[in-house]
C-alpha cells in the first residue's frame, strides 16, 4: 500500500511530498499518535538525523484525522463551530461527520509531518 508523506519545514515555509510504498518504512509510523515525534532515519538515508512530528493525515476515503480521538477507526462526531474538521455553513449549525482517530494506521493515504529538526543532509 502506498502512502503519501507530506512534510513541511516551517523555518523556510517549504513543503515536500514523497510517496512511500515500502511497508517496512511505513511500519515505524503505525500505532503512533498525532503530535508524536518520529526519527527521519526510517525513511531512508536522505533523512538521517531528521526528526518529524506527526501533524495529521487523511484516510483512503479522504476523512481527516482529529487530535484526541484515541482510535485508529472512524467515528461519527457531532461537530460545531470552532472545532477542527468542520466549517459551519449557517449560524449555530452542528453536524455529525465521519472523522478518523489520531492513531496512524495502514488505512491512511496521506500522512502530514512537520520537520522539527533538520539532519545533516539537505532536503532531497
Amino acid at each position: 500500500s502506498t502512502m503519501k508523506i507530506n512534510f513541511s519545514y516551517p523555518a523556510t515555509g517549504c513543503q515536500k511530498v514523497i510517496e512511500v510504498d515500502d511497508e517496512n518504512k511505513l511500519r515505524s509510523f503505525y500505532e503512533k499518535r498525532m503530535g508524536q515525534e518520529v526519527e527521519g532515519d526510517v525513511l531512508g538515508d536522505d533523512f538521517k538525523g531528521y526528526i518529524f512530528r506527526i501533524t495529521g493525515g487523511n484516510d483512503k476515503q479522504g476523512f481527516p484525522m482529529k487530535q484526541g480521538l484515541l482510535t485508529t477507526q472512524r467515528v461519527r462526531l457531532l461537530l460545531e463551530k470552532g472545532q477542527k474538521c468542520f466549517r459551519e455553513r449557517r449560524a449555530g449549525e452542528r453536524k455529525r461527520k465521519s472523522i478518523r482517530g489520531c492513531i496512524v494506521s495502514s488505512e491512511l493515504s496521506v500522512l502530514n509531518l512537520c520537520l522539527v529538526k533538520k539532519g545533516e543532509k539537505e532536503i532531497p
